[in-house]
C-alpha cells in the first residue's frame, strides 16, 4: 500500500514538473523512459499502467480551459491570492511588532503614532496589489483587462490617499500635542488647518481618480469654475468667515481655553475654533458662536495673556485724621503689601493723593502674581481687611459721603433760636 501512495505521489509532482501549460496534444503521449521500464518487465509492470492511466486523467484535467483559462492558470491565480492573504498577516505582523517596538525605543511620539496608523492603508496595498495580479495572469478580454487596469489604478489612489489622510492625522495631533505643552499660540488653529488640508487631498483624490476612469477634468474644472463664481456669489458671508479664520490663524489673538472679551457683549472662555466661527462659553454658562468675520474686524482683548493682573483703588478716611496718623497710615499700607505673598512686589504705589468731597483719598496701586480670577479675588480681599484694620489701629475710621450746609442771616437766627430754646420775637 505504501508503494501505491509513493507511485501516485511521483504522478502528481512529475505532471507538476512537465507544467501547468502543456498543450493538450501532449496530454497522453508517454516518455521514454517509462516505455522503457515497462518493457524491461522488472515487477513494477502492474503500477505502470496505473501510472499511465492517472497522468492521463491528470494531463486531461488540468489542460481541459474553462473559457481562455485553463484549471493551472486558475490554479496559480488562486495560489497568488493565497500568497497575498499571508503577505498581509506578515505585514500586519511586522507593523504589530517589530516596527512598533523600534517606534517605542525612539524619543519622538510621531512614530509612534504613525505605524499604526499605516497598517491599514500597507495592508490593504499588498492586498491591491496581489489581486491586480492574480487577475492579470488569467486570460480576460480586452475589456475586462482595461477594467482591471482602470480598477487596479483608482484602488491605488483611495489607498494612496487613505494613508495621506492618516498621516495629516497623525501630523496634526502631534502637533497639537507640542503646541500644547509649549503654550503655542497656534494650538487652537491646527484643527482649522488638518480640516483644510484633508479637504484639499479628497478634491485631488477626486479629480485624479475621474482622470484615470476616462473622465474630461478640462470640462470638469470649467463646471467647477462657473459653478464656483455663483456660490461664492450666494456664500459671500461665509467666505467672508472663511478669511477671517485665516486672518485669525495669521495672527493668533487668542487660543483654545483662553478668556477673551470683545467689545461689551462677548466676555468668556474661548471652547472651539471652527472654520465658520468661533464658540466662547460666557461667564453665565451659555455658549456663545461669534462668526470669525466678525472677530477678525473686532478690538479682542485677551486676559489669559495678563502676566499679572493689576489693583488701583481710593481709599478714603474721614477728615478728622491728623497729619501725622495720615502719613503712618500710609506707610503702614505699603508695608503690608510688601509682606504679602499674593502681592507682586515689582511695583508698589500707596500716596496720599487728595481732599475729596468727603474723604482723604489713599491712592491704592499693585499687581497679583496670580491673574485667575477668584485667586486675585481672594489676594484683593485679604488686603482690603489688613487696610481696614490699618486704619483702625491709627484711631481714624473710614469715610463716606457727606455734606456740611451752613446758614446765614434770619434762617441762621431762627435756627439758632430753635436750638436753644428760646421763644420767636
Amino acid at each position: 500500500m505504501k508503494r501505491f501512495y509513493l507511485v501516485l505521489l511521483t504522478i502528481v509532482l512529475s505532471s507538476f514538473g512537465q507544467g501547468l501549460w502543456a498543450q493538450g496534444e501532449n496530454a497522453g503521449e508517454e516518455s521514454p523512459a517509462i516505455a522503457a521500464a515497462v518493457a524491461s518487465g522488472d515487477g513494477t509492470g502492474e503500477f505502470e499502467g496505473l501510472r499511465d492511466e492517472i497522468r492521463s486523467k491528470f494531463s486531461e484535467v488540468f489542460q481541459d480551459d474553462l473559457g481562455e483559462n485553463s484549471w493551472g492558470r486558475l490554479l496559480f491565480s488562486f495560489g497568488i491570492i493565497l500568497l497575498t492573504y499571508i503577505a498581509r498577516k506578515i505585514v500586519g505582523f511586522l507593523f504589530e511588532n517589530w516596527l512598533r517596538r523600534i517606534a517605542e525605543k525612539t524619543s519622538w511620539k510621531f512614530d509612534d503614532k504613525m505605524i499604526p496608523a499605516m497598517r491599514g492603508p500597507v495592508g490593504w496595498m499588498v492586498f491591491v496589489i496581489g489581486m491586480f495580479i492574480a487577475l492579470t495572469v488569467l486570460n480576460l478580454s480586452p475589456d475586462w483587462d482595461e477594467t482591471v487596469i482602470l480598477g487596479f489604478k483608482a484602488a491605488m489612489m483611495v489607498v494612496v490617499f487613505w494613508g495621506l489622510l492618516r498621516s495629516v492625522d497623525v501630523f496634526s495631533e502631534t502637533m497639537m500635542e507640542v503646541a500644547e505643552d509649549k503654550e503655542m499660540g497656534v494650538h487652537g488653529f491646527i484643527p482649522i488647518i488638518q480640516k483644510a488640508v484633508r479637504t484639499f487631498l479628497f478634491i485631488i483624490a477626486v479629480i485624479m481618480v475621474a482622470q484615470n476612469w476616462g473622465y474630461s477634468v478640462s470640462s470638469l474644472l470649467a463646471g467647477l469654475g462657473i459653478g464656483g463664481l455663483a456660490v461664492a456669489l450666494a456664500a459671500q458671508e461665509t467666505l467672508g468667515n472663511f478669511f477671517g479664520s485665516i486672518s485669525l490663524i495669521a495672527d493668533r489673538p487668542f487660543k483654545v481655553g483662553d478668556w477673551i472679551q470683545v467689545g461689551s457683549k462677548v466676555d468668556g472662555d474661548v471652547e472651539a475654533i471652527g472654520m465658520r466661527s468661533t464658540k466662547v462659553r460666557t461667564w453665565s454658562k451659555s455658549l456663545m458662536s461669534i462668526p470669525n468675520k466678525v472677530l477678525a474686524n473686532e478690538i479682542i482683548e485677551n486676559w489669559s495673556k495678563m502676566p499679572k493682573r493689576r489693583v488701583k483703588q481710593y481709599i478714603g478716611v474721614t477728615y478728622s485724621t491728623p497729619a501725622d496718623s495720615m502719613h503712618d497710615l500710609v506707610q503702614d499700607i505699603k508695608q503690608l503689601l510688601k509682606e504679602d505673598e499674593g502681592v507682586q512686589q515689582d511695583f508698589i504705589l500707596v500716596n496720599f493723593t487728595e481732599f475729596g468731597e468727603s474723604s482723604l483719598q489713599i491712592l491704592v496701586y499693585y499687581f497679583t502674581s496670580t491673574t485667575a480670577w477668584l485667586a486675585h479675588m481672594d489676594i484683593r480681599q485679604r488686603i482690603n481687611i489688613k487696610i481696614m484694620k490699618a486704619v483702625e489701629a491709627r484711631g481714624s475710621s473710614m469715610a463716606f459721603p457727606t455734606r456740611s450746609l451752613q446758614f446765614e442771616g434770619d434762617i441762621a437766627e431762627r435756627i439758632a433760636d430753635g436750638m436753644s430754646g428760646r421763644p420767636e420775637g
